[in-house]
């Protein structure tokens, strides 16, 4: 044979691998191309469903509140699943998902949702709990695939679960606080912990009234409370960019705060109050000693019934609230002294 003629055999050999080599190819190609379509579109319905149980969630825990002395775990799981119905999957109507409610560990341990029924921890908090499934029966079923099929994957499962927890605020944001401290005593006096509300003064029929500056009861050493600077100074000035401002910096329990002297304390400061009743959010310190650098024990809600002012006499008039809820809260989770801050998501 010469050489010319191996070289043809050659070439043909080599059209001939390639022949057999090129179908396979193309089905390695495709296949990997429909592989990745119909997991684009898992993923976008996966996201779908998480969005869906995220806000299912969100409903729920707040639901839980306003109530007392334990949270409307009935009320919760309801406006959960209803929420549920508001959604949709690759233009599916979500029909139902398991909604659960319970306490939630903040730091994870235990792990999962809690008994409704357990004396809750400091960092057990209200939570409500969100499945949502596309699976047989649920939701219109599993999501059918595009491509895959041709390869037997007809349909897929898919799922997501979110935690949405409701408590009392561990922090407090910029802006969210009034300049003025109560003192734990206090609330050890007139605020029933049982129950999460205010004692009732039963001359009024009201919560307890009581006056800034001034020790209850009349033979006790519990100072109510005391105008405060947070972390900077307690001049006239100041203060009264508190007032109408609240908090530059973001506080937390633990953090050391300032207190003035009530002799100290202009009229000025008094007279710059918007009008009453107003409710605000304050800091619980423990102790109050006025004048002092006390910690943070908790954040609460009164509310500013009367503000006598001007001279040697100004004072503020106030009564505990329960189930207020704060605003531009910076997280965490604290003591109830009748403020909670809105929903967040746990998981």
């Amino acid at each position: 044979m010469t050489t010319q003629e191996t070289s043809r055999t050659g070439a043909r050999r080599q059209r001939g691998a390639v022949g057999l080599i090129m179908p396979a190819m193309l089905i390695a190609i495709f296949s990997v191309g429909a592989l990745a379509v119909d997991v684009a579109r898992l993923i976008v319905v996966r996201n779908e469903l998480q969005n869906a149980a995220d806000a299912a969630a969100l409903a729920g825990a707040a639901g839980l509140y306003p109530t007392n002395p334990t949270p409307n775990w009935s009320n919760g799981v309801a406006q959960g699943t209803s929420a549920v119905k508001l959604n949709k999957s690759s233009n599916v109507q979500l029909v139902s998902g398991t909604v659960q409610a319970g306490y939630w560990n903040l730091t994870g341990t235990p792990a999962g949702l809690q008994s409704q029924s357990i004396t809750p921890g400091a960092n057990d908090v209200p939570a409500v709990q969100v499945t949502i499934n596309r699976s047989a029966g649920n939701n219109g079923g599993p999501v059918a695939t595009l491509l895959a099929p041709i390869f037997g994957a007809l349909s897929a499962n898919s799922s997501a679960t979110a935690v949405a927890v409701i408590a009392a605020p561990g922090s407090a944001g910029p802006g969210a606080l009034f300049p003025l401290a109560i003192s734990k005593c206090l609330y050890d006096l007139y605020w029933n912990y049982a129950t999460g509300q205010p004692k009732i003064d039963p001359s009024t029929g009201k919560p307890y009234v009581f006056q800034i500056n001034t020790s209850y009861p009349s033979s006790s050493n519990c100072t109510s409370g005391e105008w405060t600077g947070f972390n900077g100074p307690t001049d006239a000035s100041t203060l009264k960019g508190l007032v109408q401002n609240g908090n530059t910096s973001t506080l937390s329990i633990g953090n050391m705060i300032n207190t003035a002297l009530a002799s100290g304390v202009k009229s000025s400061v008094y007279m710059a109050i918007p009008s009453t009743p107003l409710n605000v959010t304050i800091p619980v310190v423990n102790p109050l000693s006025p004048g002092a650098s006390e910690p943070i024990y908790a954040f609460a809600g009164i509310q500013i019934t009367k503000v006598v002012c001007c001279g040697t006499n100004s004072t503020i008039w106030a009564s505990f609230i329960s189930n207020w809820k704060v605003s531009n809260s910076g997280g965490g989770t604290g003591p109830y002294y009748g403020a909670y801050v809105p929903p967040r998501l746990a998981q």
